[in-house]
Parts: structure tokens; sequence; C-alpha cells
């Protein structure tokens, strides 16, 4: 039976994934068009039929993808979260503001994504997954290239499966570091890239030697229509520098991008790079009904704005699903966002990483955001100016602070910071 041919439009981001999805797709004979973003569409894509437009020309998207009479949308590579003072907009994009708004407006990355699918099909395209494009880009099982993980480093990756199901439903990154049983770091608004590169200015600072394997998963419910996972060249020499012996990716449900060239770096690393199967992926996962069980007493001077609930609920919440893994002392939540996660760097280190990163729609001169930390000792002066320097909108602590006058001082740091300070009532359990 013949193939349907179908008509693909693909919106490129950065990386070579839009290049080889638009030539696969031309491969089996199915026309193909590329709506390239500027400032972030960095491949050669040669003599394919190519449009480019900026973050704010909405109407442009949809005119090049109109003309070409594209049926089906890949939307692939790599992005930004844009600054909307670089838009250049066009009338398409005041036409669509209020479907844009809500989607800038929905805050953390799968909502956002979710919303972005529902604006294209609403285009009359159908969103499909990058793997249905190209099959051939999806990792299998087994090891890639000729090094293969040890019975020991099975531990470690079931162990960094585990922990990025755990935390899916909060919306948190697709990737952790296992060393040793250990969880060394997990993944934020930063990316895979940017929690690498922090890892290895720590360990090589240390002069650690080579261990511990990076753990990359979907999440659960994640729409891998518009965010599947994928690992490349540029993975492996981050691999690499960071001083990890190898790499475990979901099979099935993980992108390899120049996957000649990976195997080619990773071979001549020594590192390996292998596709699992997680026996676990059809667990259940648990409603997060944190809010329901918590009660955050209000104390100093400044009280917290409705908006700053919610946050305050999901931080806990993903500190609770930390408890089995030994590990987060912290978590920094804007707008349903988690933006950081403390996993052995310390608190002061990771709100300093936190208020680095923006958020989607994020508006810089409104208190937004909180930080929930385990225990009241964490709320330290410096951590407290560092959150009002940022405009986030206060702290909470899970636990009361055995150090005498402690949360006195804390207190009396968040009242001239203008920040408020919730600590959980006493006797107040999960």
């Amino acid at each position: 039976m013949a193939t349907l041919k179908r008509r693909t439009g693909i919106l490129a981001g950065g990386g070579s994934l839009p290049r080889e999805i638009a030539e696969s797709v031309a491969a089996r004979g199915n026309a193909v068009h590329i709506v390239a973003i500027d400032g972030e569409a960095d491949a050669s894509f040669g003599t394919l039929p190519l449009t480019r437009v900026n973050w704010g020309q909405v109407g442009g998207m949809l005119k090049a993808l109109k003309t070409a009479r594209a049926e089906d949308l890949v939307i692939v590579g790599r992005v930004r979260r844009p600054d909307p003072l670089r838009l250049r907009t066009d009338l398409g994009f005041y036409m669509n503001l209020p479907a844009i708004a809500r989607i800038v407006a929905s805050g953390g990355d799968d909502s956002v994504l979710r919303k972005v699918v529902r604006f294209f099909e609403t285009q009359g395209l159908r969103v499909v997954s990058p793997a249905e494009a190209a099959p051939e880009l999806v990792m299998g099982e087994g090891p890639l290239g000729a090094a293969a993980p040890s019975p020991e480093d099975a531990a470690d990756i079931a162990k960094g499966f585990a922990l990025v199901r755990a935390l899916g439903r909060h919306d948190i990154g697709q990737s952790v570091i296992v060393t040793g049983g250990a969880i060394e770091a997990i993944e934020g608004a930063e990316g895979t890239d940017g929690m690498l590169a922090r890892v290895g200015l720590a360990r090589r600072a240390a002069g650690a030697a080579r261990r511990g394997i990076l753990v990359k998963r979907t999440k659960p419910g994640q729409d891998l229509r518009v965010d599947m996972p994928a690992i490349g060249p540029e993975t492996i020499t981050r691999v690499v520098d960071t001083g990890l012996k190898g790499v475990a990716v979901e099979a099935g449900r993980v992108l390899v991008a120049l996957r000649r060239e990976t195997v080619e770096r990773a071979d001549a690393a020594g590192v390996f790079v292998a596709g699992c199967e997680d026996v676990r992926a059809m667990d259940a996962v648990p409603r997060d009904n944190t809010a329901d069980r918590y009660s955050f007493p209000e104390l100093g001077r400044v009280a917290p704005h409705a908006r700053h609930r919610s946050d305050v609920a999901k931080g806990a919440a993903v500190l609770e699903s930390l408890d089995p893994f030994g590990v987060g002392r912290a978590v920094a939540v804007v707008r349903g966002h988690v933006l950081a996660v403390e996993a052995g760097e310390g608190v002061g280190a990771a709100v300093e990483r936190a208020v680095r990163l923006r958020q989607w729609g994020s508006l810089p001169r409104r208190r937004r955001g909180v930080l929930v930390v385990r225990d009241a000792t964490e709320l330290s002066a410096d951590v407290i100016r560092v959150l009002g320097e940022a405009r986030y909108g206060g702290a909470v602590a899970l636990a009361q602070a055995c150090k005498a006058g402690a949360i006195d001082d804390a207190i009396a740091a968040a009242d001239r910071a203008g920040l408020f300070i919730l600590v959980r009532a006493e006797g107040a359990h999960p």
C-alpha cells in the first residue's frame, strides 16, 4: 500500500535536527518547507525551501506555511525564551494577540508548549512529533557505540529515571546527573547544557575523577510532538568536559542528532551512550495535593499575594517528591515554573542560579516567585537580600529553625527586603 503523501512544514529552532528532519521528509518524496526563526535556527538548509521570520512575525510564519500548503507541522530545534525588546511584530502578531498572551501567561514549559500546539491546530495544521516525521532519528534500546554501561551503572540509571518520573508532575527538566547512587544535579530552567556546565565547573575546581552518568528521559505526560528530548555530538562533548562516564536515555523516546558524529565522539572519548527501557514508566503519578495538606502561617510585616499561594504549594510539593531521594534543600518557583532545585550545591548557589533565569512572560518590575526551603536555617540574610533584589515575593520554610533566634533574624531580613515569610505550622504534616 502506498504511503499517503503529505506536505510538511518545519518550524525550526537551533541545532541540526530541523535540517535532518527536513531531509528525511524530502527523501520519502514529501514536500517540505522550513520556517526558520531568526536568532535561533543556525543550521545550513542548503537548497531546501526556506522562509526566515522573527519571533514576532506570527503572520509571516502562518503565511509561509499556507503558501507552501503545509498540512503537517513539525516544531523542532533549540530555542531560548524570546526577548520582548527584540520582537519585530507584524499584523499577524496583533491579530492573534489574545492567543499569544494566553501562551506566554501559561507559566511552565509544558503549559506553554501545549498552547502552542493548540494555536497551530486552530490554523488547520496537524502538529506531528519529530519521531513521526523522521523515525530513524529515535534512539533504540542498547548501546549506541562501542562502550556500554556496567551492571553497577544500572542502579544509577534506574535512580535517575525514577527521579525524573517523580518530578514530572511538577514540569521540571528532563535530565539529572547520578553519581554512585547520589543525585549530583537536577536540570532546572537552564536546560541540560546549563546543568552540565555548572557541574563541570564545580568538578574541575575540585579535581574530581571521571564518574557519574547523565540520565535523560521524558516527563510523565510530556507532549512529544513539541518537546521530545534529544542528544547529539555537543551533548557528548559536554559530558566529557563535565567528567562523566556516560549518557543513558529513555529508549524509543529520545532523538539522536547527527548520529554518526555522536557515536564517533563517544567512542573517541570512551564514554557510553545507551538507550534503556524504564521498566516503571507506567507507574501511576500521585495527585499533587500539597496545598491541601500544609498550613503556612504568615510571619513578618509583609503578607503574600493570592498569586503566590500556588507557587508556595508547588515548591513544597517538589521538596516532598524529593524526600525518597535524599536530596533537595530548596526550590525556586516563579508563576508555577520551577526555575531551580538545589541538589548539593548549597541554597545560596541555587538562589543565585535561579535569579539569573528568565521565565516565560516574566515582568521584572512585579514581585513574582517564591523560594521554598526545608528549614528556616537556610534563610540567611544574604539569601533574603538576593531574593529581594530579584523582585521575588517571599520565602517559605517547611520546618522551624533549630538555631535559637534564626527565625527572628529571617523575619527581620524579610521585612527590610519587602518580602513575605512563611513557616509551616507546628504539627502540620503531610
